[in-house]
């Protein structure tokens, strides 16, 4: 079987990132009100910024958020995380996205046992 060796285009284009606060361009109101929370989400509160940030990249990669991936890798070195703590986030995401599938044999064995297998 030969295989394609052209390089490959992908769906996902990191430059789009660079796009993102022309999201509002149709909307603008509704942009406005959107940034607005989410920069107070993201502001220093009960939790820090960087606490908030390390968040929101655990979080970008159990929704596979690429844009996010990018973004909030960098935010988080920027506010002071290195490469452990990315890492560590990230196994914490994968551990609750896995643990949550798991759970969901538990609906499997309801089914089974509810069609008596």
């Amino acid at each position: 079987m030969a295989y394609d060796t052209r390089p490959m285009s992908h769906y996902y284009d990191s430059h789009d990132l660079a796009k993102f606060g022309s999201i509002g361009e149709h909307a603008p109101q509704l942009a406005r009100k959107f940034f607005d929370w989410y920069g107070a989400v993201f502001a220093d509160g009960a939790l820090s910024a960087r606490e908030k940030s390390l968040i929101a990249l655990g979080v970008a990669h159990a929704v596979q958020c690429p844009y996010c991936i990018d973004a909030y890798t960098q935010d988080a070195l920027s506010k002071g995380c290195d490469v452990e703590q990315l890492t560590e986030a990230v196994h914490v995401a994968a551990a609750i996205r896995g643990g949550a599938s798991m759970v969901h044999g538990v609906q499997m064995r309801n089914k089974a046992a509810e069609i008596g297998m």
